[in-house]
C-alpha cells in the first residue's frame, strides 16, 4: 500500500500502469471502494474563456481535449484552443445550443469522451445534464447528480442549510408559481425582496422590488431571463438585506467524504446583481468570523456527500452576523484569485478528484492550505460605463493586453479582429493580480489595466481604473451597494484613440473619396477658352537672355538699370493658388504659354512654380510638377521663371535636411528654373539663408523675400517697425542676395507704408534691385504698387485682369494703363493683356467649384485688422463652410486676431498662417475666447499645428514664443504613427469594407462603410436623437417582448417593449407622453444600437 500510494504521488508518469484497480481507503472514515480510473479525453460543454481554462489544465495534465460550438461561434477561439471541436444545436438559437443536452451527449459519445466539464453558466448546476452524462457513461466534472439537484434547487438547499445548523436569510420554502405568492411574501417580512432565479446564478434572472408597483414588471423580467439562461423561469423569494458584503468560500471534496476549504472571496462590488471585481482574501475581516464562515461551508458540503470543486455563498451584515444565501455546485468565475493566493490548480484538482484521486493523496490537507498575499480579479467586459453598463458589440479594430510581473490573463475572444456578439456574456477578459496585500495587487491592477488597448467597441476599463483609485476599496471595505453609493465612479476619463480615429478617417477616405464637402454647386463651365493668335516662329529676346548671357549678377545689374517698371505675372501660380485653391491643370497653362512668351516678353518673370503648386498637383490633380516645368519651359524659352521657395522648408511644410534643400534647388535649376524667391514664414534669418545658399550654389537668381506684417506708417505698433524691417535687410545683403523683396502676403502696405519701406530701403541699398509682392484683399494693392514704384521699387507683382483683384495680386491692365506715358512705363501693350484676360476669363469657369467667388463676393478692407493672407484668406473661408462655420466667417476673421494675439503676433504666411488659422477655427468651434484659451490651455487639445510650433518645429519667432501660453499647453513628444495604406476588401453584407493597414510596424484594419453600396441595399431605419418620439434601441439585441400597439395611448416611462442582450433583459420606457404612431420592430428582431423601434406622436 505504501509503495503504491508513493508512486501516486511521484507523478504522472506512473498513472498508465494504474488503469482498474481497487484500493481501499483505510485512512478514511468510509469503507467504501473508489475505481481509480484516469481520463484520456475531456469534452467541455461551455464556450469561451473557462472552456480556455479547462483545455490549458488538461493539456498540462496529458488530457486529450475537445470543444463544442454554435453556429454563431465558428470563429471563436475556444474551438482552435482543443485538438477537436464540433458543432451543436444546428438550427437552434445562440444560447439554446450550449443548453442541448441530446447533441452534447451524442458528440461525447461518438468521440469516446471520457468526461464532460461543464465550466460554469449553461449547464453547469443543471442535475439532468449531471444525470444525462452518468446515463451515457460519461462522468460528469463535479459533484453527483443528486447533489447538483439539490444544491441547484436554491430552496432546498436552504432546508439543508438550515439542518446544517448554517444560518439562512428569510424566503419561501419552494419556487413560487405566481406574483401573488411574491406579494403574500412581501406582506409577511415587508420590502423590498428579492426574485432570485431556483436553477442558476451569476445575477441572471435577478430582481430587487422596493414596493407593489415594481412587483409585476420585475416578476416577469426575472422569471423570462432565468428561463433564457437556464432553461427553467422558477423563482424563490428572499427578504433582500440591504448593504451586505457578499462572501464566499471555495470548498473542495473529494470521492472519500473529504472536504476543504480554501478560505473566502469578498465579491461585494457587484453590478445589476453580477460580480465585477473580486477579492482574495476578503479584507478586514475577523478571524472568528472567517473561522465560522468557513466551518459553515465545509459542514454543509459534508451534509450533503459532496465532491468536486464548489462555492458556498454567503451575506454578510453590518453588525457582522452571516447567511447563508446557495451554493454554486461548480466552478466560479472568480476562482483564479483563490488559485493565486493558495496556489492551488483548483482544474486540475477537479480532473484528479473526477479520476478518483483522493484530497490527501493531491497534498491537499486543511493544515496545509495557507493565505499568501492578496490577489484580485477585474472582468474586463464590452459594456459602456457612461450608458447604464450597456453592453456594446462590433469587432475588435484592436486589442493590446496588460501583462508583466504578478498579472495573469484568462481570455477567449480577446484578440484583433474578434466579433463581439450580442447573444452571449459581456465579458472580454479576466486580469487578475496578486501582490503581498490590496494596495500592492492593486496597483499592479492599474497598470495592467492602464497598458490595454482595446478598440471597436466600449470596455468598462475606465470604470474599473476609478473602482482601483478609490481609497474606501483600497482602505476599507465595501459592500454591494459601493458602486451605487459612489457615482466618481462614473466620471470616467475619455479615451483618446487618436491612432484608430486617424486609420478611421483614412479608410474612410480610401473607400468614398475626400470628405470636405463643396460649399457650393457650382459646375464646371462647358466652354473651353480659346487661344489668341500667335505669331509663327520662335518668341522675341527677353530677360532671360540677360540672364543666361550675365548670370545672376549681370542680370540683377540689368533690372537695376532698366529704365521703367517691370512685371511679375502671378497668373501661372499664386493668382490661381488664391483664387481656385491652385487646381489649374498643366493643361490650360501650356495652351496660353506660346501667347504670353510671344507677347510678353518684356516681363521681369513668370511665377510659375514652388509653394503649394508642387503637392497639389501630385495630390489633387495627378500631375508631375516637374513635369509642369519641363514642358512649360520648352513653350516659353524667353521669359524667367521664377518660383517661391520657403528656406530651409523648400516646396514642403517642415524643415528638410540641407542636402536635399540643395539638391532640390540644383533639379529646378536644370529643368528649367531661374528666380528662388527665398522665405521664412517667421523671418528665421538661418533658415532662410539655407535656401538662399541652396538657390546660389545651383546657379539660380536668389531673391531674398522679407515677409511683412503690421504697419510700419502706424507709429503705435512697434515690433515690426522699419527698423526691423531695415536690420533684416542687411543681414539679407550681407548674405549676398542677388534681389531684395517685399513679401505682402495679406496686402497690408498701404500707399503710405509703402513709401516710407520702400524708400528707406532704396535710400540704403541704391544698387540691389527692389521687388515688391502683394494681394489685392483690401482693393488698395493698385495704389500700393504705384507708392512702392515712384519710391524706388524696380519689380511689382500683377496677375492678369481677370484672375486678379479680391485675394490675389492687383491688376496687369491697370498698372499698365497707370503708368502709361510716364517714367513708369512698363512697356506691355494693353490690347494685348486684355487678349490675356479674355482667355482666362474663359478658363477660370472650367474651376468654378473651387472659384472663391463661390463663397466671397468681394474683398474687405478688415484685412488691416485681421492680416489674413490673401490665399489663406480664401481656402479659410472655403475651410467655414466645409465645416458648418459658414455663418461665421465673421467670427473666424475676429478669432484670427485673438489667435495671432495668443501666438504673439506673428508674421502669417504658410505655415506660420495655417497655424494661426488652425487655433482660430479651433476657438470658434468650441465657442473660446481669447481669454478662455489662455485660462484653459493646459487642459484643452490644441491642433497639432499649434502644438508644433510652440515645440519650435517651425522656428523660433521674433520676440520669441508666448509666455506663459506656450508652458501651458502640453508639448507631448515622442508619439508619431507610421501609417501605411496596404489594401481594400470587398463589400460585406453589411455595406462595409475592410481597410487594412500598417500602423507603427503592426497590421491593423477597419470597417468602413461603403457610401455608394449603402444607397442600394435595405437596412433598419435609425432613430434621430434630434426627433421627439422617435425610440431607438438603447443597445445592440433581440426584442424579447413588444408591450404596446399602434394607435395606443402611452404615458411617460411606460414599458415599451424588451430587449435581450448577452442574456440580460432591458426594458425600453416610453420617453413622454403620447399615441404609438407606427412600431418598427417585431418579437425577435435583431436591433442594433440607435434602430428605430417606434414612433410616438404627442
Amino acid at each position: 500500500m505504501l509503495l503504491r500510494l508513493r508512486m501516486r504521488q511521484a507523478g504522472l508518469g506512473l498513472l498508465a500502469v494504474r488503469r482498474l484497480c481497487w484500493l481501499p481507503r483505510a485512512a478514511h472514515t468510509s469503507a467504501q471502494k473508489v475505481e481509480y480510473k484516469p481520463i484520456k479525453k475531456v469534452m467541455v460543454a461551455n464556450r469561451g474563456e473557462i472552456a480556455i481554462r479547462v483545455f490549458r489544465a488538461c493539456t498540462e495534465l496529458g488530457i486529450r481535449t475537445v470543444a463544442v460550438y454554435s453556429e454563431q461561434d465558428t470563429g471563436q477561439m475556444h474551438r482552435q484552443k482543443a485538438d477537436e471541436a464540433y458543432l451543436i444545436g444546428k438550427g437552434l438559437t445562440p444560447v439554446a445550443a450550449y443548453l442541448h443536452i441530446p447533441d452534447i451527449i451524442k458528440v461525447a459519445k461518438e468521440n469516446n469522451v471520457d468526461a464532460i466539464h461543464p465550466g460554469y453558466g449553461f449547464l453547469s448546476e443543471r442535475f439532468d445534464f449531471a444525470q444525462a452524462c452518468a446515463d451515457a457513461g460519461v462522468r460528469f466534472i463535479g459533484p453527483s447528480p443528486e447533489v447538483v439537484r439539490k444544491m441547484g434547487d436554491k430552496v432546498e438547499a436552504r432546508a439543508i442549510a438550515i439542518r446544517a445548523g448554517v444560518p439562512v436569510v428569510p424566503g419561501t420554502n419552494a419556487p413560487i408559481s405566481s406574483r401573488q405568492e411574491a406579494q403574500e411574501f412581501a406582506n409577511t417580512y415587508g420590502f423590498p425582496i428579492i426574485f432570485k432565479a431556483a436553477y442558476g446564478g451569476g445575477g441572471r434572472g435577478m430582481r430587487v422590488v422596493r414596493d407593489y408597483e415594481e412587483l409585476e414588471e420585475n416578476y416577469q423580467r426575472a422569471y423570462s431571463e432565468a428561463l433564457a439562461a437556464f432553461g427553467n423561469g422558477a423563482l424563490f423569494v428572499e427578504k433582500f438585506i440591504e448593504k451586505p458584503r457578499h462572501i464566499e468560500v471555495q470548498i473542495l471534496g473529494d470521492k472519500y467524504g473529504n472536504v476543504i476549504h480554501l478560505y473566502e472571496r469578498d465579491c461585494s462590488i457587484q453590478r445589476r446583481h453580477q460580480k465585477v471585481v473580486e477579492i482574495a482574501p476578503a479584507a478586514q475581516l475577523d478571524p472568528h468570523l472567517r473561522d465560522r464562515l468557513t466551518a459553515d461551508s465545509v459542514n454543509l458540503a459534508k451534509q450533503v456527500g459532496y465532491e468536486n470543486a464548489g462555492t458556498v455563498e454567503f451575506l454578510l451584515d453590518k453588525h457582522g452576523k452571516h447567511y447563508f444565501i446557495e451554493v454554486n455546485s461548480r466552478l466560479q468565475v472568480e476562482h483564479t484569485v483563490t488559485e493565486e493566493i493558495t496556489d492551488v490548480d483548483l482544474v486540475h484538482a477537479q480532473l484528479r478528484v473526477c479520476e478518483g484521486q483522493s484530497l490527501p493523496e493531491l497534498g491537499l490537507k486543511q493544515d496545509k492550505i495557507r493565505i499568501n498575499g492578496c490577489a484580485i480579479q477585474c472582468r474586463v467586459t464590452t459594456e459602456d460605463p457612461a450608458r447604464g453598463f450597456q453592453p456594446d458589440t462590433g469587432r475588435l479594430e484592436v486589442f493590446r493586453s496588460g501583462e508583466g510581473m504578478g498579472i495573469r490573463l484568462d481570455s477567449a475572444s480577446a484578440f484583433q479582429g474578434a466579433v463581439i456578439s450580442p447573444h452571449y456574456d459581456s465579458l472580454l477578459v479576466k486580469v487578475i493580480s496578486s501582490g503581498k496585500d490590496l494596495q500592492t495587487a492593486a496597483t499592479k491592477m492599474s497598470r495592467a489595466l492602464a497598458e490595454f488597448r482595446v478598440r471597436g467597441v466600449k470596455t468598462n476599463i475606465p470604470f474599473l481604473q476609478n473602482v482601483l483609485s478609490n481609497d474606501q476599496f483600497l482602505h476599507g471595505t465595501v459592500d454591494t451597494q459601493f458602486i451605487d453609493e459612489n457615482q466618481e465612479l462614473f466620471n470616467l476619463k475619455p479615451v483618446q484613440n487618436r491612432a484608430q480615429k486617424l486609420l478611421h478617417y483614412l479608410g474612410h477616405v480610401m473607400v468614398n473619396g475626400p470628405t470636405t464637402p463643396i460649399p457650393v454647386k457650382a459646375k464646371p463651365s462647358s466652354v473651353d477658352p480659346v487661344v489668341p493668335p500667335v505669331p509663327l516662329g520662335e518668341p522675341p529676346l527677353g530677360f532671360r537672355d540677360v540672364l543666361l548671357r550675365e548670370g545672376p549678377e549681370g542680370f540683377a545689374r540689368a533690372v537695376r538699370a532698366h529704365q521703367g517698371l517691370l512685371l511679375m505675372d502671378t497668373t501661372f501660380r499664386d493668382a490661381h493658388q488664391s483664387l481656385l485653391a491652385t487646381r489649374v491643370r498643366t493643361h490650360d497653362l501650356k495652351k496660353i504659354a506660346p501667347f504670353v512668351a510671344h507677347n510678353f516678353s518684356n516681363l521681369f518673370s513668370v511665377e510659375n512654380w514652388g509653394g503649394a503648386t508642387f503637392d497639389v498637383a501630385m495630390r489633387f490633380l495627378s500631375e508631375c510638377p516637374w513635369r509642369r516645368l519641363q514642358e512649360l519651359r520648352a513653350l516659353m524659352p524667353n521669359v524667367p521663371f521664377q518660383m517661391l521657395l520657403r528656406g530651409a522648408n523648400a516646396v514642403g511644410y517642415t524643415n528638410y535636411p540641407d542636402n536635399a534643400v540643395y539638391k532640390f534647388c540644383e533639379v529646378a535649376k536644370e529643368n528649367g528654373m531661374d528666380i528662388f524667391r527665398v522665405f521664412d514664414s517667421l523671418n528665421y534669418l538661418p533658415n532662410m539663408i539655407l535656401g538662399m545658399e541652396a538657390a546660389g550654389a545651383a546657379g539660380g537668381v536668389v531673391e531674398a523675400a522679407i515677409s511683412y506684417t503690421g504697419d510700419v506708417s502706424d507709429p503705435t505698433r512697434q515690433k515690426y517697425s522699419l527698423e526691423y524691417y531695415l536690420k533684416l535687410a542687411d543681414e539679407l545683403v550681407k548674405a549676398g542676395t542677388h534681389i531684395l523683396a517685399i513679401k505682402d502676403m495679406a496686402g497690408l502696405l498701404k500707399p503710405e507704408a509703402s513709401r516710407l519701406l520702400i524708400g528707406a530701403l532704396r535710400d540704403r541699398f541704391p544698387e540691389v534691385p527692389i521687388h515688391v509682392h502683394t494681394h489685392d484683399t483690401a482693393g488698395a494693392g493698385v495704389a500700393a504698387m504705384l507708392a512702392c514704384a515712384e519710391s524706388g521699387a524696380d519689380v511689382v507683382d500683377v496677375a492678369v485682369d481677370s484672375m486678379a483683384g479680391m485675394t490675389s495680386q492687383p491688376s496687369m491692365g491697370a498698372l499698365v494703363a497707370c503708368t502709361k506715358g510716364t517714367d513708369l512705363h512698363t512697356g506691355i501693350s494693353l490690347e494685348k493683356v486684355f487678349d490675356y484676360s479674355e482667355y482666362w476669363e474663359v478658363a477660370r469657369g472650367l474651376y468654378a467649384p473651387f472659384d472663391c467667388t463661390a463663397t466671397m463676393k468681394s474683398g474687405n478692407a478688415d484685412v488691416y485688422e485681421n492680416e489674413i493672407p490673401g490665399g489663406q484668406y480664401t481656402n479659410l473661408h472655403f475651410q467655414a463652410h466645409s465645416m458648418g462655420l459658414g455663418h461665421k466667417f465673421k467670427e473666424v476673421k475676429k478669432a484670427y486676431v485673438e489667435a495671432n494675439k495668443l501666438l504673439g503676433d506673428l508674421i502669417k504666411v504658410t505655415p506660420s498662417s495655417k497655424i494661426v488659422g488652425d487655433l482660430a477655427q479651433f476657438m470658434v468651434q468650441n465657442s473660446l475666447t481669447r481669454e478662455e484659451v489662455e485660462k484653459q490651455a493646459d487642459e484643452l487639445s490644441f491642433p497639432l499645428s499649434v502644438v508644433e510650433f510652440l515645440q519650435g518645429y517651425v522656428g523660433t519667432p521674433y520676440g520669441g514664443f508666448p509666455e506663459p501660453f506656450r508652458s501651458k499647453v502640453e508639448l507631448e513628444r515622442g508619439k508619431t504613427l507610421h501609417i501605411k495604406a496596404l489594401a481594400l476588401g470587398d463589400l460585406n453584407k453589411a455595406g462595409q469594407r475592410e481597410v487594412f493597414f500598417e500602423l507603427n510596424g503592426q497590421l491593423r484594419s477597419v470597417l468602413v462603410k461603403d457610401a455608394v453600396a449603402m444607397k442600394e441595399m435595405h437596412f433598419h431605419p435609425k432613430a434621430l436623437k434630434d426627433v421627439r418620439g422617435q425610440v431607438g434601441a438603447p443597445m445592440p439585441g433581440k426584442v424579447v417582448e413588444v408591450k404596446v400597439k399602434a394607435g395606443q395611448k402611452v404615458e411617460k416611462g411606460q414599458p415599451l417593449c424588451v430587449l435581450s442582450a448577452m442574456k440580460m433583459e432591458t426594458v425600453v420606457n416610453s420617453p413622454l407622453s403620447g399615441t404609438i404612431a407606427k412600431i418598427y420592430v417585431t418579437p425577435d428582431s435583431s436591433l442594433e444600437g440607435d434602430d428605430l423601434i417606434l414612433e410616438i406622436n404627442e
